[in-house]
């Protein structure tokens, strides 16, 4: 019954009530010496998505040339500053989200949805793998219509590839961006903290047919 209730979306009435203050972060990232809060870099642009646990997830995007600034963080609940515990218990709404500052001269906004695509299995629902869970699903948190158009599209591009393969249906949430609360310390950059620790993210194997190279 508890394994069952993780993957049942908490009501907004029923969730946890949370906090005034934000969760304090450090004021630079560990890798790429970049702020982690606003304010960023004049031109650049944030994109947010939430693919399983955010260690292994951030570390993909920090890897990824054109991208200023990452951080882990939590969205799409109903809880104000909610710690780690309170988002493992599912009664917060919120899923393990991302973070990603980025040059949109470098790298563009479909670049990003592919590595997003490319890195975990969107068919999985409520749970990554052995990680099971409301806070663990899928979802891209777009900021303009023009985003959302592109994320729409590359979703329906991937599912053609997914369904040939012999895949089910994506189960990626798609929703305007809400607030961004960003998790405890320790978990910024926490596997370049912690080199030997849990990555639990890990993709089809398939190519998403989106996003062209990086400008040099």
């Amino acid at each position: 019954m508890f394994g069952f209730a993780k993957t049942q979306m908490v009501s907004p009435e029923k969730a946890l009530p949370g906090r005034d203050e934000p969760i304090p972060v450090p004021p630079r990232h560990e890798v790429l010496d970049a702020p982690l809060a606003p304010p960023y870099p004049e031109g650049a642009q944030i994109a947010e998505f939430a693919l399983g646990c955010f260690w292994g997830a951030e570390r993909k995007f920090w890897q990824t040339p054109g991208v200023i600034s990452t951080a882990a963080g939590y969205e799409g609940g109903y809880t104000p500053n909610p710690t780690y515990e309170e988002v493992c218990s599912g009664q917060t709404g919120h899923t393990e989200t991302v973070r990603v500052v980025y040059d949109p001269a470098k790298i563009t906004y479909e670049d990003l949805l592919r590595i997003f695509w490319e890195a975990h299995d969107p068919t999985q629902g409520m749970r990554q793998g052995n990680d099971v869970g409301t806070q663990y699903r899928s979802a891209v948190f777009y900021r303009t219509d023009l985003e959302q158009k592109a994320a729409e599209a590359s979703r329906d591009a991937y599912q053609d590839v997914l369904t040939t393969a012999g895949h089910g249906p994506i189960t990626t949430q798609i929703t305007k961006a809400t607030d961004f609360y960003y998790a405890e310390h320790y978990h910024q950059q926490y596997l370049h903290k912690n080199p030997g620790g849990y990555c639990g993210i890990g993709g089809t194997g398939l190519s998403c047919p989106v996003g062209v190279a990086p400008a040099e």
